[in-house]
C-alpha cells in the first residue's frame, strides 16, 4: 500500500522526485514496520520503467488512453505490471491478487475489474507467463 501511495503522489506530481516523496511518504506513515528497502527497490523500479510500463497499459486497454483512467488506477497497475514483470521473487498470482484488492479499496466501483482485465492482458503476454496459471 504504501509503494502504491508514493506512485500515486509520483504520478500527481511526476516534476517531484519520486525518492523525495517516499522519504516524507514513509517519515510520516503510520506503520511502523514498513520495509523501506523493499518499497525503495519497487518506486525505483517503476521509475526506471515507468514508459515501458505505460506502453503495456495502452496496449493492453486500448480503448483506454491513458490520460482517461484514473490516477489510483494508473498506480496501481504501475506497481503490478513492474511487480510482474520485474520481480521474479514475487509470484504472478500474488501480485494480481493485491492489486485487485488495492483498486477494491481505493478505485472506483469498477477498477478492480479493470485492473484485473489489464494484468490478466499483460501477464499472458509476458515471458512469466504460465499456463497452469489461471
Amino acid at each position: 500500500m504504501v509503494a502504491m501511495q508514493i506512485i500515486y503522489e509520483w504520478s500527481v506530481r511526476p516534476k517531484e522526485d519520486i525518492l523525495e516523496i517516499a522519504r516524507v511518504n514513509i517519515e510520516n506513515n503510520p506503520i511502523e514496520d514498513i520495509d523501506e528497502p523493499f518499497i525503495t527497490r519497487l518506486i525505483k523500479g517503476v521509475r526506471k520503467h515507468y514508459s515501458e510500463i505505460d506502453k503495456l497499459i495502452e496496449k493492453a486497454a486500448p480503448e483506454w488512453p491513458l490520460e482517461q483512467i484514473a490516477v489510483i488506477d494508473i498506480a496501481i497497475l504501475r506497481l503490478s505490471i513492474y511487480e510482474l514483470l520485474f520481480c521474479s521473487d514475487i509470484p504472478p498470482k500474488v501480485a494480481i491478487d493485491e492489486a485487485v484488492e488495492l483498486a477494491k479499496t481505493y478505485g472506483g466501483a469498477n477498477s478492480s475489474k479493470f485492473i484485473n482485465g489489464v494484468l490478466g492482458t499483460v501477464y499472458r503476454s509476458s515471458d512469466r507467463y504460465n499456463k497452469k496459471d489461471k
